[in-house]
């Protein structure tokens, strides 16, 4: 039984196993962030303050912690990266193409994570014991930045994952020539 095909325009399965894995760990992220707008951030802002703060600062340290979740974050870009790679020089450029977009998509939203939510989520992690706090305009500033960039988020990984659907739609298109 033959296990790969090397032509252009056929397929092979690590070709194949590349590109699943990168459309479901995008995918993934996606359905994490979609989560946080239509249900957790809208559910916190109901609260008050102290428990808006408390519960952030959980779901924060919870995922910081979690090894699970910095795998699938980080080896979404990489797996991505790799099946374009591997596209390109399989001579699926339109697959690599559409891959390729979707990394870049992808790598934008890992920069405003790196640059706006982590950084808010530190400050709000510094500003100590919710239960002591006094001063809660650090909530305004959170709710209003992270919630606006989470939106971007997850539109970034939403538009990453339709490329990534594309990438597959021509990736089959190819294997049936």
């Amino acid at each position: 039984m033959q296990t790969q095909t090397n032509t252009a325009g056929g397929r092979n399965r690590i070709a194949t196993v590349w590109l699943m894995v990168s459309t479901v760990l995008v995918g993934l992220m996606a359905g994490l962030f979609f989560a946080f707008d239509v249900s957790v951030m809208p559910g916190l802002a109901r609260g008050d303050e102290r428990t808006y703060v408390t519960a952030m600062q959980n779901f924060n340290a919870v995922i910081d912690g979690n090894g699970l979740f910095g795998t699938v974050f980080v080896m979404a870009l990489l797996v991505a990266v790799a099946s374009a790679v591997l596209e390109y020089r399989k001579g699926r450029r339109g697959v690599a193409v559409w891959v390729g977009a979707a990394a870049a998509l992808y790598l934008v939203m890992l920069v405003i994570t790196f640059t706006v939510n982590i950084p808010l989520n530190n400050e709000l992690a510094d500003a100590g014991d919710a239960a002591k706090l006094t001063d809660f305009s650090i909530v305004e500033k959170f709710k209003g930045t992270w919630v606006t960039t989470n939106i971007i988020r997850t539109l970034l990984c939403t538009a990453a994952l339709t490329a990534l659907a594309r990438a597959l739609v021509q990736y089959g298109r190819a294997a049936a020539r």
